[in-house]
């Protein structure tokens, strides 16, 4: 997940055409602000959370590969919550939460062999540049974000693979697993971060049944992308915030952990 922990857009793209937020036929419930409780009992006695509606402000947190503490907390604003996608977008400005080297220092800034081993710990900053639109099917062991240039040129499109989001009130719930995947306007596209895939499991961050299930997921997603699938043909690209919309905050209990999930 290197876009995700160093605030780098990867490569470049061409120009889209405007196009007005929240997106067409979007439908959702208010649901409470982060920290509010979820209403509803799923199965197994877990809460099930209300759709979001176009402008509520969620958080969009990843948990470590080691201890499940979370270490990546993003801020985001619903764009769309529907049974079938969720759409958020980070703001540029937006304050989060990243992790860095025990010192302060960059994770990126650590050689790949020490990487994943050396003390950590978390440090606020603030989005740089662009903001970026994610895009998530709720089943799906990955997310897509959408990249762009200044001037609203578009960049490329991020296939971040995780596991499936979890819902809780206060927003969703993942842990990264390392490999990602560019993909272009022309269609091109190229595996992301192998190093760090095969590293992570030398540390023992995952397993080698795990590894596998990460590499099948991700050429699943390649399928998609090579069917020119959703989320890559669905005009995502041209689409834009509002303008009215706030630069969501980052609340101070930015790392709870909530009672009871649900998917």
């Amino acid at each position: 997940m290197t876009a995700e922990t160093t605030g780098s857009a990867p490569e470049a793209g061409a120009a889209p055409q405007a196009q007005s937020a929240p997106a067409p036929g979007s439908q959702a419930a208010p649901v409470p602000a982060p920290g509010g409780a979820g209403t509803g009992e799923g199965t197994a006695g877990r809460v099930r959370v209300p759709r979001w509606a176009p402008g509520d402000r969620i958080l969009w947190r990843y948990r470590d590969n080691g201890e499940g503490h979370v270490h990546i907390c993003r801020p985001v604003t619903v764009v769309q919550d529907t049974p079938d996608l969720l759409a958020v977008w980070m703001a540029p400005g937006t304050e989060c939460v990243r992790p860095v080297l025990a010192d302060g220092s960059p994770v990126y800034a650590e050689p790949l062999a020490t990487r994943y081993t050396a003390p950590r710990t978390t440090a606020l900053t603030r989005w740089a540049g662009m903001g970026v639109l994610k895009l998530a099917r709720p089943h799906d062991p990955w997310s897509v974000w959408l990249f762009w240039d200044e001037g609203w040129e578009f960049r490329s499109w991020y296939v971040n693979l995780e596991s499936p989001r979890v819902r809780w009130s206060g927003g969703v719930d993942s842990e990264d697993h390392f490999l990602d995947i560019s993909v272009y306007p022309d269609r091109s596209w190229l595996w992301r971060d192998e190093d760090e895939f095969a590293e992570a499991q030398r540390a023992g961050l995952m397993d080698a049944a795990q590894a596998r299930r990460v590499r099948e997921a991700g050429e699943a997603a390649v399928e998609v992308i090579r069917a020119w699938g959703p989320p890559f043909a669905d005009g995502w690209e041209n689409w834009r915030p509002d303008p009215g919309w706030p630069v969501p905050e980052l609340p101070a209990d930015w790392d709870r952990t909530p009672a009871r999930m649900a998917p």
